[in-house]
């Protein structure tokens, strides 16, 4: 790591670290209750803090006397505990630059996605490495029986429509209007899935080396997509529980990093569940303003309101009255079918106009076959009907899920989200990525929580989809608690496979 790409202060290192289990001034206490050093257990709670993800990867740290006196230590108490940092390979020093967050080498660093498993690999893995259900029926096949009638007009053209159907830019522009935000034809582009809708907007806004700050978790192939463009991640973290976003993290980046674009993900958050509030959503589009970021928002989750009681807060984007700030994604996949590849995007007519022609060196346009169906769906179809069989599943799903994985796992810590696919799950002190390796061999797939972070952050959580229910849903769960008896004991890798067998039995 050569450089920093964002800073954490004096005071709010103090508050991160207070709001640990801690033994006084700010310093953790080890577990069993025995009393450290102090300089060591401060050493140990950045190290946490940055596990956790709580404090990013390459963020810079405040100086040793600004922290000695925010926490009422002695200079030479925080010095130590930098030194033990940089020992251990948590902090990277430099004369008149500071000293800065990193990871040590040979720390495992999964990044990716996990790539969704053929069908008949259901017969012997339980894959919870894919937040997607499968279709819901028979809405999928009365849309394509219906997008068939429609199709013959379109037979006779050459195909290729970059900016998408008229007919679904219509319905999607009518049914961002009725959620309260006035919308043309003209601000829609029909994209190929969700991903197609934020690698156009990244290929348009952010060229390579540009900085694009990001929530920290976030979701796993978004943040890939974003490196392989060569975007300079600039990770915030997430506020408490499901409590959205920290906004004063958010300006500070803002402020300092003035990245060209922020990522968010304000319903239903992938990976961890949360909400943003309606006054997070003003003060986040006016910080975004005041700062010339184009705010992302994607919406892909929206939808999946799993609660009745619980309302979603207004649109992000009806907090840009200009329309020049904020861009929002959305997509059938979630609310719909993974399968359906059909991403849109709403934004000013000026940003879609510049979106479409740069499609011309993309993939000219997303298919005529599934938009016709995606339209035939919203027109009156059956949408809405769907979505909700499929918020009902999966609401089903997620209550069968958390009782198991009490029951199994009651060191694990969580909260329950009002809705979404996504459970993000505190491993009780144990490595996420060493309890995926374990579990494969026993029979369940899981992503591990350095691939939503930058650079190896979240190494204590796993992420739990809600696409399993029943006996399905309880047996993913006992196999997860072996994998973690397995991890705990330092039996992994060829020894989790040789004694697999015995530990499914």
């Amino acid at each position: 790591m050569s450089q920093w790409t964002s800073a954490v202060g004096a005071a709010q290192l103090a508050r991160l670290l207070r709001s640990q289990n801690h033994g006084g001034n700010g310093a953790p206490a080890p577990a069993g209750g025995r009393r450290a050093p102090v300089y060591r257990a401060l050493a140990d709670g950045v190290r946490l803090l940055i596990h956790e993800g709580r404090v990013p990867v390459a963020a810079r740290l405040p100086a040793e006397r600004e922290l000695a006196a925010a926490l009422s230590l002695s200079r030479t108490t925080v010095a130590s505990a930098y030194e033990t940092l940089r020992a251990e390979g948590f902090l990277e020093s430099r004369r008149g630059a500071g000293s800065w967050t990193t990871v040590p080498a040979g720390s495992p660093l999964p990044t990716r996605g996990l790539d969704p498993l053929p069908p008949d690999a259901a017969e012997t893995m339980i894959d919870l490495g894919c937040a997607a259900l499968p279709a819901p029926e028979p809405w999928l096949t009365r849309s394509v029986e219906g997008a068939l009638g429609e199709l013959a007009p379109y037979a006779h053209t050459h195909g290729d429509y970059p900016a998408g159907l008229p007919e679904l830019r219509q319905v999607l522009a009518d049914r961002y209007t009725a959620r309260g935000i006035p919308t043309m034809p003209e601000q829609i582009m029909v994209t190929t899935g969700a991903m197609g809708a934020v690698g156009a907007i990244c290929h348009l806004f952010a060229g390579r080396g540009e900085r694009v700050a990001v929530e920290s978790p976030s979701y796993a192939n978004v943040l890939q997509l974003m490196r392989e463009a060569g975007a300079r991640l600039v990770p915030v973290a997430m506020a408490e529980g499901l409590a959205g976003w920290d906004l004063p993290a958010w300006r500070e980046v803002l402020r300092d990093a003035a990245p060209r674009l922020a990522y968010v993900v304000a319903d239903f958050h992938n990976p961890t569940g949360a909400v943003a509030s309606e006054e997070q959503r003003r003060q986040l589009v006016a910080a975004a303003r005041s700062a010339g970021t184009v705010l992302v928002v994607d919406e892909t989750m929206a939808a999946l309101r799993l609660d009745a009681d619980f309302e979603l807060p207004r649109p992000v984007a009806s907090f840009d009255a200009a329309g020049s700030t904020v861009v929002t994604v959305g997509s059938a996949s979630k609310a719909f079918w993974a399968g359906m590849r059909i991403g849109w995007v709403r934004a000013a007519p000026e940003i879609i106009r510049s979106l479409v022609a740069a499609r011309a060196y993309a993939d000219l346009g997303s298919p005529v076959l599934e938009q016709l169906s995606v339209s035939w769906l919203m027109r009156g179809g059956g949408w809405d009907e769907a979505v909700r069989i499929r918020c009902r599943q999966a609401r089903e799903n997620r209550d069968a899920l958390v009782a198991a994985v009490r029951r199994h796992l009651p060191d694990w810590e969580f909260s329950v989200p009002h809705g979404g696919l996504t459970l993000w799950a505190r491993t009780g002190g144990l490595s996420g990525s060493r309890i995926a390796e374990a579990g494969v061999p026993l029979g369940v797939r899981v992503p591990s929580g350095p691939r939503f972070g930058v650079d190896g952050a979240f190494e204590g959580y796993v992420r739990l989809p809600f696409t399993v229910g029943g006996a399905v849903a309880d047996t993913a769960a006992a196999r997860l608690a072996q994998a973690a008896r397995l991890v705990e004991t330092g039996v992994t890798g060829a020894a989790a496979a040789a004694d697999s067998r015995s530990l499914v039995a």
